[in-house]
């Protein structure tokens, strides 16, 4: 294949966010087969989270590619020119357009939660994220991943209040990890959402309490005692987060920017999902 073509295409790639994507799609397939769902049932849901989560990643870098322009984010393929910003912008719409198609694949109600959570994010992208608001989108989009999950299984089962409740209260989490690398950049070029408002030592505060709330759902919100494994995800929660910040410090000293405090959420998100597949107690 060309380089002319190569190239672009790998840039594109890497402006979808890969990281985060990976890891959320990774963990609706999880969820999918821990309640339940059949082959093709996890793969609608695969495909269903995957087109979401690439219409977000591409849609924030093609809105964002001036202000990061501004700061020097060169790990940025649109700010960097390697990706110009209408090819990310129409890939963002054809990923946007293909996710409610796709849900479509399991069941009507599925779908509408799926599209919810969807235009949820891509309100965070734009205009959200510049307002105390900055976290609603967050808390709902992670909430309607389960409820997505539950509701694409056949029959439409409700999704557990506490289950949905749990997913928000770790997206809130992951809104505030997610912006303490940033906080200096988008200061600089006008955003003030609630990460900012609260400064760095509010939102790890925020972040860590979320975190742990979250699991701690998990835990007690299933019907019966809490289990081992419930009570180790729930230390988990606890010790993950102050050591990753911790880590974090040694990269902001050398300069660089760190993902520790993403990461975090990915680790606490894996054990909860692992907290919930071992527990057999969602549906």
């Amino acid at each position: 294949m060309p380089s002319t073509v190569l190239m672009p295409a790998l840039a594109l790639v890497r402006a979808s966010h890969p990281e985060p994507a990976a890891a959320v799609t990774t963990v609706a397939g999880l969820l999918a087969w821990g309640v339940g769902h059949r082959g093709a049932g996890v793969v609608a849901v695969v495909l269903t989270v995957a087109a979401s989560q690439l219409a977000v990643g591409w849609a924030n870098d093609a809105l964002d590619a001036g202000r990061d322009a501004a700061v020097g984010r060169t790990d940025k393929p649109v700010a960097a020119g390697a990706v110009s910003r209408r090819s990310t912008a129409r890939a963002a719409a054809l990923a946007a357009l293909a996710t409610p198609a796709l849900a479509l694949a399991t069941n009507p109600s599925a779908a509408l939660v799926a599209t919810a959570g969807l235009l949820s994010a891509l309100l965070y992208d734009w205009p959200l994220k510049f307002s105390p608001l900055s976290v609603l989108p967050y808390a709902v989009s992670f909430g309607s991943l389960p409820a997505f999950v539950v509701l694409a299984l056949p029959g439409a089962p409700q999704p557990p209040v506490w289950l949905v409740a749990a997913a928000a209260l770790l997206g809130a989490g992951a809104h505030f990890a997610n912006a303490l690398p940033d906080l200096a950049d988008d200061a600089r070029t006008g955003v003030r959402g609630l990460p900012h408002r609260l400064g760095a030592v509010g939102s790890r505060a925020a972040a860590a309490g979320l975190l742990l709330a979250a699991t701690a759902t998990l835990v007690i919100g299933p019907p019966g005692p809490p289990t081992a494994v419930g009570l180790a995800a729930v230390t988990a929660a606890v010790v993950v987060p102050p050591l990753t910040w911790y880590g974090s410090r040694a990269a902001s000293r050398a300069g660089g920017r760190s993902v520790a405090a993403f990461r975090a959420v990915m680790v606490i998100t894996l054990i909860d999902v692992v907290l919930l597949v071992s527990s057999g107690r969602v549906v």
